[in-house]
Protein backbone atom coordinates (compact mmCIF):
# COMPACT_ATOMS: atom_id res chain seq x y z
CA UNK A 1 0.00 0.00 0.00
CA UNK A 2 1.44 3.45 -0.87
CA UNK A 3 2.38 5.43 2.16
CA UNK A 4 0.49 8.90 2.73
CA UNK A 5 2.25 11.75 1.42
CA UNK A 6 3.16 14.77 3.57
CA UNK A 7 5.70 17.94 3.31
CA UNK A 8 7.27 19.02 5.91
CA UNK A 9 8.35 23.11 5.83
CA UNK A 10 11.84 22.69 7.17
CA UNK A 11 14.09 20.06 8.70
CA UNK A 12 13.18 18.59 12.32
CA UNK A 13 15.65 17.00 14.59
CA UNK A 14 15.93 13.37 13.34
CA UNK A 15 14.67 12.03 16.44
CA UNK A 16 10.98 12.50 14.80
CA UNK A 17 12.07 12.95 10.81
CA UNK A 18 13.06 9.34 10.77
CA UNK A 19 9.56 8.52 11.75
CA UNK A 20 7.87 10.47 9.85
CA UNK A 21 10.19 8.69 6.90
CA UNK A 22 9.34 5.43 8.59
CA UNK A 23 5.39 6.08 7.28
CA UNK A 24 4.84 8.50 5.15
CA UNK A 25 6.45 9.60 1.28
CA UNK A 26 7.71 12.86 3.17
CA UNK A 27 8.87 15.83 0.48
CA UNK A 28 10.89 17.88 2.55
CA UNK A 29 12.30 21.31 2.15
CA UNK A 30 15.78 21.20 2.71
CA UNK A 31 16.62 25.05 3.44
CA UNK A 32 17.46 26.24 6.45
CA UNK A 33 15.83 29.13 5.89
CA UNK A 34 11.63 28.96 5.24
CA UNK A 35 10.58 28.06 2.25
CA UNK A 36 9.21 30.52 0.14
CA UNK A 37 5.36 30.90 -0.19
CA UNK A 38 5.04 29.77 -4.00
CA UNK A 39 7.22 26.81 -3.10
CA UNK A 40 4.70 25.72 -0.39
CA UNK A 41 1.65 26.12 -2.28
CA UNK A 42 3.36 23.98 -5.18
CA UNK A 43 4.43 21.21 -2.93
CA UNK A 44 1.12 20.82 -0.62
CA UNK A 45 -0.54 20.14 -3.72
CA UNK A 46 -2.42 16.59 -3.23
CA UNK A 47 -0.92 15.74 0.34
CA UNK A 48 -2.35 14.21 2.60
CA UNK A 49 -0.42 16.09 5.97
CA UNK A 50 1.63 19.17 6.57
CA UNK A 51 4.33 19.27 9.41
CA UNK A 52 4.79 22.97 9.81
CA UNK A 53 6.75 25.55 11.67
CA UNK A 54 6.28 28.21 13.05
CA UNK A 55 7.85 30.27 10.35
CA UNK A 56 5.19 29.09 6.91
CA UNK A 57 1.85 30.35 7.50
CA UNK A 58 -0.87 27.80 7.14
CA UNK A 59 -3.84 29.73 6.06
CA UNK A 60 -7.03 28.82 3.82
CA UNK A 61 -5.05 29.46 0.94
CA UNK A 62 -2.71 26.31 1.86
CA UNK A 63 -5.72 24.27 3.10
CA UNK A 64 -6.90 25.23 -0.84
CA UNK A 65 -3.99 24.19 -2.43
CA UNK A 66 -3.52 20.82 -0.35
CA UNK A 67 -7.15 20.09 -1.66
CA UNK A 68 -9.65 17.97 0.32
CA UNK A 69 -7.42 14.75 1.42
CA UNK A 70 -5.47 17.24 3.44
CA UNK A 71 -6.37 15.14 6.57
CA UNK A 72 -3.58 17.13 9.50
CA UNK A 73 -1.26 19.85 10.21
CA UNK A 74 1.07 19.17 12.91
CA UNK A 75 2.90 22.05 14.21
CA UNK A 76 6.33 21.70 15.76
CA UNK A 77 5.72 24.32 18.16
CA UNK A 78 3.91 24.49 21.33
CA UNK A 79 2.21 27.94 19.41
CA UNK A 80 0.14 28.16 16.37
CA UNK A 81 -0.18 31.56 15.66
CA UNK A 82 0.95 30.96 11.88
CA UNK A 83 -2.02 28.48 11.67
CA UNK A 84 -5.45 29.68 10.64
CA UNK A 85 -7.28 27.70 13.47
CA UNK A 86 -10.94 28.39 12.83
CA UNK A 87 -10.59 27.67 9.39
CA UNK A 88 -8.68 24.50 10.03
CA UNK A 89 -11.47 23.80 12.24
CA UNK A 90 -14.15 24.22 9.76
CA UNK A 91 -12.81 22.30 7.25
CA UNK A 92 -12.29 18.85 10.14
CA UNK A 93 -8.92 19.15 9.95
CA UNK A 94 -6.88 18.53 13.23
CA UNK A 95 -3.99 20.66 13.85
CA UNK A 96 -1.20 19.50 16.10
CA UNK A 97 1.10 20.92 18.86
CA UNK A 98 3.83 20.39 20.84
CA UNK A 99 2.50 21.60 24.52
CA UNK A 100 4.39 20.43 27.75
CA UNK A 101 7.45 19.20 26.90
CA UNK A 102 9.48 22.74 26.61
CA UNK A 103 7.62 24.31 29.77
CA UNK A 104 11.24 24.18 31.62
CA UNK A 105 13.39 24.67 28.77
CA UNK A 106 11.29 28.01 28.41
CA UNK A 107 11.76 28.81 32.20
CA UNK A 108 15.05 28.05 32.40
CA UNK A 109 15.47 30.79 29.59
CA UNK A 110 13.41 33.25 30.41
CA UNK A 111 15.01 33.25 34.26
CA UNK A 112 18.51 33.50 32.69
CA UNK A 113 17.35 36.12 30.43
CA UNK A 114 16.33 37.72 33.75
CA UNK A 115 19.41 37.37 35.56
CA UNK A 116 21.98 38.10 32.93
CA UNK A 117 19.86 41.45 32.22
CA UNK A 118 19.69 42.63 35.71
CA UNK A 119 23.71 41.85 36.49
CA UNK A 120 24.43 42.88 32.89
CA UNK A 121 26.57 40.34 31.60
CA UNK A 122 26.50 40.91 28.08
CA UNK A 123 27.66 44.06 28.78
CA UNK A 124 30.17 42.64 30.79
CA UNK A 125 31.50 40.48 28.05
CA UNK A 126 31.56 43.04 25.65
CA UNK A 127 33.12 45.25 27.94
CA UNK A 128 35.69 42.89 28.52
CA UNK A 129 36.67 41.66 25.08
CA UNK A 130 36.18 45.35 23.99
CA UNK A 131 39.50 45.97 26.19
CA UNK A 132 38.14 48.58 28.56
CA UNK A 133 38.41 46.15 31.46
CA UNK A 134 41.44 48.10 33.43
CA UNK A 135 40.65 47.61 37.01
CA UNK A 136 37.70 46.87 39.56
CA UNK A 137 36.17 49.64 40.22
CA UNK A 138 32.62 50.05 42.80
CA UNK A 139 31.03 51.65 40.41
CA UNK A 140 31.64 49.37 37.18
CA UNK A 141 28.39 48.15 35.55
CA UNK A 142 26.21 47.85 38.96
CA UNK A 143 23.06 45.90 38.16
CA UNK A 144 20.22 45.19 40.01
CA UNK A 145 19.60 42.86 43.00
CA UNK A 146 17.19 39.62 41.83
CA UNK A 147 17.11 38.24 45.32
CA UNK A 148 13.81 39.80 47.25
CA UNK A 149 12.97 41.63 44.34
CA UNK A 150 9.73 41.83 42.97
CA UNK A 151 8.90 39.54 39.77
CA UNK A 152 5.34 40.48 37.64
CA UNK A 153 4.35 37.49 35.49
CA UNK A 154 1.93 38.43 32.47
CA UNK A 155 0.77 34.88 32.10
CA UNK A 156 0.59 32.27 34.57
CA UNK A 157 0.30 28.92 32.21
CA UNK A 158 2.49 26.37 32.57
CA UNK A 159 5.73 28.47 31.40
CA UNK A 160 4.40 31.02 33.88
CA UNK A 161 4.43 29.08 36.84
CA UNK A 162 7.71 27.49 35.56
CA UNK A 163 9.24 30.58 35.91
CA UNK A 164 7.37 31.38 39.56
CA UNK A 165 8.78 27.94 40.56
CA UNK A 166 12.28 29.36 39.85
CA UNK A 167 11.99 32.55 41.69
CA UNK A 168 11.01 30.95 44.74
CA UNK A 169 14.56 30.24 45.36
CA UNK A 170 15.34 33.73 44.80
CA UNK A 171 13.00 34.92 47.31
CA UNK A 172 11.17 36.87 45.08
CA UNK A 173 8.02 38.25 45.76
CA UNK A 174 5.60 37.00 42.93
CA UNK A 175 2.95 38.92 41.32
CA UNK A 176 0.59 37.32 38.34
CA UNK A 177 -1.80 38.51 36.17
CA UNK A 178 -3.63 36.10 33.91
CA UNK A 179 -7.68 36.02 33.55
CA UNK A 180 -8.08 32.50 32.93
CA UNK A 181 -6.27 31.58 36.49
CA UNK A 182 -8.20 32.70 39.55
CA UNK A 183 -6.92 34.18 42.49
CA UNK A 184 -7.48 30.99 44.76
CA UNK A 185 -5.17 29.06 42.32
CA UNK A 186 -3.36 26.03 44.58
CA UNK A 187 -0.22 26.39 42.97
CA UNK A 188 -0.36 30.28 43.60
CA UNK A 189 -1.47 29.83 47.16
CA UNK A 190 1.61 27.32 48.01
CA UNK A 191 4.10 29.81 46.58
CA UNK A 192 2.32 32.82 47.84
CA UNK A 193 1.93 34.46 44.97
CA UNK A 194 -0.76 37.13 44.41
CA UNK A 195 -2.95 37.75 41.71
CA UNK A 196 -3.30 41.66 40.44
CA UNK A 197 -4.80 43.58 37.53
CA UNK A 198 -2.03 44.34 35.03
CA UNK A 199 -1.94 47.71 36.45
CA UNK A 200 -0.70 46.88 39.18
CA UNK A 201 1.78 44.24 38.49
CA UNK A 202 3.59 47.05 35.79
CA UNK A 203 3.70 49.73 39.05
CA UNK A 204 5.10 47.13 41.54
CA UNK A 205 7.08 44.41 39.91
CA UNK A 206 10.98 45.18 39.67
CA UNK A 207 10.97 42.47 37.12
CA UNK A 208 8.26 42.12 34.56
CA UNK A 209 8.24 38.71 32.73
CA UNK A 210 5.61 37.91 29.26
CA UNK A 211 4.24 34.72 29.18
CA UNK A 212 1.07 35.07 27.18
CA UNK A 213 -0.12 33.88 24.03
CA UNK A 214 -0.39 36.39 21.21
CA UNK A 215 -4.13 37.29 20.35
CA UNK A 216 -5.54 39.75 18.80
CA UNK A 217 -6.43 41.58 22.18
CA UNK A 218 -2.57 40.63 23.69
CA UNK A 219 -1.03 42.36 20.62
CA UNK A 220 1.56 45.12 21.53
CA UNK A 221 -0.07 44.81 25.50
CA UNK A 222 3.34 46.03 26.49
CA UNK A 223 2.94 49.74 24.89
CA UNK A 224 4.18 52.94 25.41
CA UNK A 225 1.20 53.13 28.12
CA UNK A 226 2.23 49.87 29.87
CA UNK A 227 5.66 51.16 29.49
CA UNK A 228 4.88 54.00 31.42
CA UNK A 229 3.83 52.77 34.47
CA UNK A 230 7.23 50.50 35.46
CA UNK A 231 9.54 51.57 37.25
CA UNK A 232 12.53 53.36 35.92
CA UNK A 233 14.62 50.35 37.82
CA UNK A 234 12.90 47.76 35.98
CA UNK A 235 13.21 44.90 33.71
CA UNK A 236 11.21 43.64 30.67
CA UNK A 237 11.51 39.65 30.10
CA UNK A 238 10.09 38.42 26.72
CA UNK A 239 9.92 34.80 25.57
CA UNK A 240 6.65 34.19 24.41
CA UNK A 241 5.71 36.28 21.33
CA UNK A 242 7.54 39.41 19.66
CA UNK A 243 4.03 41.23 18.99
CA UNK A 244 3.10 41.29 22.51
CA UNK A 245 5.88 44.15 22.73
CA UNK A 246 5.44 47.68 20.59
CA UNK A 247 8.72 47.97 19.37
CA UNK A 248 9.26 51.34 19.14
CA UNK A 249 7.77 52.16 22.52
CA UNK A 250 10.28 49.82 23.96
CA UNK A 251 13.03 51.86 22.19
CA UNK A 252 12.09 55.19 23.63
CA UNK A 253 11.69 53.30 26.89
CA UNK A 254 15.00 52.19 27.14
CA UNK A 255 16.47 55.27 25.16
CA UNK A 256 14.78 57.16 27.49
CA UNK A 257 15.14 55.92 30.60
CA UNK A 258 11.38 54.63 31.38
CA UNK A 259 12.66 51.49 32.14
CA UNK A 260 15.97 50.24 32.91
CA UNK A 261 16.51 46.88 30.49
CA UNK A 262 15.26 44.50 28.54
CA UNK A 263 16.17 40.73 28.03
CA UNK A 264 14.13 39.19 24.83
CA UNK A 265 14.10 36.06 22.87
CA UNK A 266 11.56 37.44 20.33
CA UNK A 267 10.72 40.53 18.25
CA UNK A 268 8.68 41.83 16.12
CA UNK A 269 9.42 41.57 13.30
CA UNK A 270 11.40 38.16 13.35
CA UNK A 271 14.38 38.16 12.96
CA UNK A 272 14.98 41.46 14.29
CA UNK A 273 15.89 43.99 10.97
CA UNK A 274 19.89 45.37 11.59
CA UNK A 275 18.87 48.85 11.05
CA UNK A 276 16.32 48.18 13.71
CA UNK A 277 17.27 51.23 17.15
CA UNK A 278 16.86 48.42 19.25
CA UNK A 279 20.08 46.85 18.30
CA UNK A 280 22.01 50.62 18.89
CA UNK A 281 20.84 50.09 22.64
CA UNK A 282 23.15 48.74 25.79
CA UNK A 283 20.64 48.20 27.78
CA UNK A 284 19.21 45.32 26.01
CA UNK A 285 19.66 41.53 25.62
CA UNK A 286 18.28 39.98 21.90
CA UNK A 287 18.28 36.22 21.72
CA UNK A 288 17.11 34.52 18.48
CA UNK A 289 14.37 32.96 19.61
CA UNK A 290 16.27 30.15 21.06
CA UNK A 291 13.98 29.62 24.71
CA UNK A 292 13.53 25.97 23.78
CA UNK A 293 16.89 25.34 22.44
CA UNK A 294 18.39 22.69 24.61
CA UNK A 295 19.07 19.10 22.58
CA UNK A 296 16.55 17.18 24.76
CA UNK A 297 14.00 19.50 23.94
CA UNK A 298 14.00 20.34 20.91
CA UNK A 299 13.97 16.10 20.04
CA UNK A 300 11.07 15.69 22.54
CA UNK A 301 9.35 18.56 19.95
CA UNK A 302 10.24 16.13 17.25
CA UNK A 303 8.93 13.10 18.46
CA UNK A 304 5.58 14.96 19.66
CA UNK A 305 5.35 16.78 15.96
CA UNK A 306 5.76 13.47 14.29
CA UNK A 307 3.16 11.33 16.50
CA UNK A 308 0.72 13.61 15.76
CA UNK A 309 1.14 13.77 12.25
CA UNK A 310 1.08 10.03 11.99
CA UNK A 311 -1.55 10.02 14.64
CA UNK A 312 -4.04 12.11 12.07
CA UNK A 313 -2.90 10.50 9.04
CA UNK A 314 -4.42 7.28 10.69
CA UNK A 315 -7.71 8.43 11.27
CA UNK A 316 -6.60 8.66 15.14
CA UNK A 317 -7.23 11.49 17.71
CA UNK A 318 -4.12 13.77 18.10
CA UNK A 319 -2.21 13.39 21.23
CA UNK A 320 -1.50 17.13 21.54
CA UNK A 321 -4.37 18.59 19.33
CA UNK A 322 -4.82 22.43 19.46
CA UNK A 323 -8.53 22.48 18.09
CA UNK A 324 -10.24 19.29 19.98
CA UNK A 325 -13.54 20.71 18.87
CA UNK A 326 -12.92 19.30 15.52
CA UNK A 327 -13.35 15.59 16.85
CA UNK A 328 -16.94 17.13 17.44
CA UNK A 329 -17.76 17.87 13.97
Amino acid sequence: MAKPKVFVTQIIPEAGLSMVRDVCDADIWPGELPPPRDYVLDRVRGVDGILSLLTTKMDSVVMDAAGAGLKVISNYAVGFDNIDIPEATKRGIPVGHTPGVLTDTTADFAFTLLMAAARRVVEGDNYTRAGKWKTWGPSLLLGQDVYGATLGLIGFGRIGKGMAKRATGFDMKILYHDDYVPADDPFAAEIGARAVDLNTLLRESDFVSIHTPLLPETHHLIDAAALAKMKSTAILINSARGPLIDPAALYAALKNGGIAYAGLDVTEPEPIPMDSPLLTLDNIIIAPHIASASVVTRNQMAVIAANNLIAGLTGERLPHCANPQVYGK
